[in-house]
């Protein structure tokens, strides 16, 4: 349950990356948001032109043309920290600027291999009515518990390359029944893919998962467009269970120490509340719970 069979596509073009990472940036920004006047009727594209953005940033017109170009050879860290302010970017946004602009993993090198220890398998098992999993920079789930699995489905019965947030989601009409913002939940693998995408952009299974989606699924295509990023640690999922039905968790990513790639997620119900018992019925069913849930949703 850790690594998938070799699949592999073209690496992402980092320089076309970045270059519309930041034009797409520049384009959400209106002049009053960064107290320039407002000429709208002059203006033939949506945002700030270029020479407003690197007078912001304290930079040349040339010089930013060139980076929004995709050229981000020799940049320093205190140009793109003065670009990120311009630009309004958060800390996600910022890091990810950085990743495209300065990778820290140098082209062809090989993207490190995702494990899971035993002893972190053996965490997950003592998880006792909580649902947990690890999942991977490519979105791949890699390890997970009886309780995951009574929520979600039981992913060992899918074949490998299947255990994929991003193909459950885009590519399975039973996980969007699941979800009751599908919506959310897609928005939120789609930017977790692109900051991957900006430290990996050279890892060709990524690339060759984002050309799939690409190909299969029109909403991914949209949501990939828009290059927003985001990192996302901690909320609520609604969901729609065909046993219990609709109830509400409360879930937690954590970053593993040794391996900032690979994330424990974990899901748990206000105490004493009817989501609580919803989780509670289904830890009784456990595994089972996959396998009944299939028979009562004609979407599964």
């Amino acid at each position: 349950m850790d690594e998938q069979p070799d699949s592999t596509g073209p690496a992402l073009d980092r320089r076309a990356e970045l270059s519309e990472f930041l034009r797409t940036r520049r384009a959400r920004l209106k002049p009053e948001d960064v107290g320039l006047p407002d000429f709208g009727r002059h203006r033939r594209v949506p945002g700030l032109r270029r020479e407003e953005l690197a007078q912001l940033a304290g930079v040349s017109v040339a010089y930013y043309t060139r980076l929004e170009q995709g050229n981000g050879r020799n940049v320093s860290a205190e140009v793109l920290d003065s670009i990120a302010r311009a630009l309004r970017l958060t800390d996600a946004e910022h890091a990810h600027l950085t990743h495209l602009a300065k990778p820290k993993h140098k082209k062809k090198q090989a993207a490190p291999q995702q494990q899971v220890r035993m002893s972190l398998r053996q965490l997950l098992d003592s998880m006792d009515g909580v649902p947990a999993y690890v999942f991977g920079r490519r979105t791949d789930i890699l390890a997970w518990n009886r309780m995951a699995a009574a929520l979600f489905g039981d992913w060992a019965e899918l074949p490998v390359a299947e255990r994929n947030w991003a193909r459950l989601a885009f590519l399975r009409p039973d996980y969007r029944d699941l979800f009751v913002d599908w919506e959310q939940k897609a928005i939120d693998i789609v930017c977790g893919l692109r900051m991957n995408a900006g430290c990996y952009p050279d890892d060709p299974r990524l690339s060759a998962l984002v050309g799939e989606l690409s190909v299969k699924s029109e909403e991914f295509r949209r949501l990939w467009a828009t290059h927003d990023v985001k990192e996302k640690s901690h909320g609520v999922k609604r969901l729609r269970h065909p046993l219990v039905g609709e109830f509400s968790l409360n879930f937690e990513s954590f970053p593993l120490p040794d391996d900032g790639d690979l994330a424990l997620v974990t899901y748990h119900a206000e105490p004493g509340s009817a989501s609580a018992e919803a989780l509670r019925l289904l830890a009784a069913w456990g595994t089972d719970a996959t396998r009944a849930g299939s028979q009562a949703s004609p979407s599964a």
